[in-house]
């Protein structure tokens, strides 16, 4: 039985971290690695990770520690733990943590490396518009991402697939390739294969702005960018119900890019979330016609945006201060003026 100090903290982390408590033949998780409580909603409570919150429900002990304290390895150490298994635990092990388990640390990892290597390799790969990723169970080194490999899967990237599609269905698949890995890994039964050498692109984190959707590029563009960026960081732009006396900045047959908002009336300009949406259907003889980039146009049913081709249609968002509805719904009630736009 392989004794594991298991790290992680979102969401994404806890199937693996069940999958490995729950196999009492092979594992046994002495403790759980996770980040200490943190101020979320309004009121800023102090809320466990959701890590914490599987590993106290499983009777594991908690550990919140930084590891890059000097009485780090001491704890680690006093758990009795031969390796380390991470999931999406946020910290950098530095290499005299790596060295305190005799049988080193294991990651899972949601991309095909070394293809993805960094914090959004899901959010990248849609964003980049992958049809296909997956899940790799490596050796943590001290590159970010370079160690060898144990095993990998791969998984299907849909057509409308958000990047909280891909990871939910990585998240679940990869605990057993995870568990599969470890075990094969402690009975000495698999080999581990180095990643090729290479410049590889970097999946750096999606920020807040970088989610701030572009109406100014073709609609397989923004298409991917609302997918790649949704449930997190949650894709939005600004809204002006009430467009402008510019008309949106544009003159008839300008076809430029739409103005930065700081240039035009901010009058009743609001954050916009899109939560969901699809490039309009070429077929629908309801889609309008000449929609320039940001400016919106609805009907009964249906909400769209123009983009730099073909409009985009919102089916789900959320208005600043309201709840998450469908977009006929909230346009309806939104009072948009004929030169409503987004940017």
């Amino acid at each position: 039985m392989l004794k594991v100090l298991f790290a992680g903290t979102p969401d994404v982390a806890v199937p693996a971290l069940r999958e490995l408590a729950g196999d009492k033949e092979h594992f046994q998780v002495v403790a759980v690695l996770t980040r200490p409580d943190a101020p979320q909603g309004r009121g800023r409570r102090l809320m466990p990770s959701p890590v914490k919150e599987a590993a106290l429900d499983l009777d594991i002990p908690v550990l919140e520690c930084d590891p890059k304290e000097p009485s780090f390895i001491t704890e680690l150490k006093a758990t009795g733990a031969e390796a380390g298994a991470v999931v999406a635990y946020g910290k950098i092990l530095k290499e005299a943590v790596l060295g305190a388990l005799p049988m080193g640390w294991y990651n899972l990892h949601f991309s095909l490396l070394p293809q993805w290597r960094g914090a959004a390799p899901v959010q990248r790969s849609v964003w980049r518009g992958d049809t296909i990723t997956g899940a790799t169970v490596f050796k943590i080194t001290k590159g970010m991402d370079s160690g060898p490999i144990l095993a990998q899967s791969t998984c299907q990237i849909g057509a409308h697939d958000t990047s909280g599609d891909i990871l939910s269905r990585l998240a679940e698949d990869g605990s057993h390739l995870f568990a599969s890995a470890l075990t094969a890994m402690a009975e000495g039964r698999i080999l581990l294969r180095e990643q090729p050498q290479g410049a590889y692109e970097v999946a750096r984190k999606i920020t807040h702005e970088d989610a701030r959707i572009r109406f100014d590029v073709p609609v397989f563009a923004v298409d991917r960018q609302i997918r790649a960026c949704t449930p997190e960081p949650g894709a939005w732009c600004m809204l002006h119900p009430k467009g402008s006396d510019e008309g949106n900045g544009k003159t008839e047959g300008d076809n430029s890019e739409v103005s930065s908002s700081a240039e035009r009336d901010m009058g009743d300009t609001e954050p916009f979330h899109v939560l969901k949406a699809r490039p309009a259907s070429a077929d629908d003889p309801q889609v309008p016609n000449g929609l320039k980039p940001g400016m919106l146009a609805s009907s009964k049913k249906h909400v769209w945006i123009g983009t730099a081709t073909a409009p985009i249609e919102l089916e789900e968002v959320k208005a600043q201060g309201k709840k998450a509805m469908r977009a006929a719904d909230w346009a309806r009630g939104a009072r948009l003026s004929a030169d409503a736009y987004a940017d």
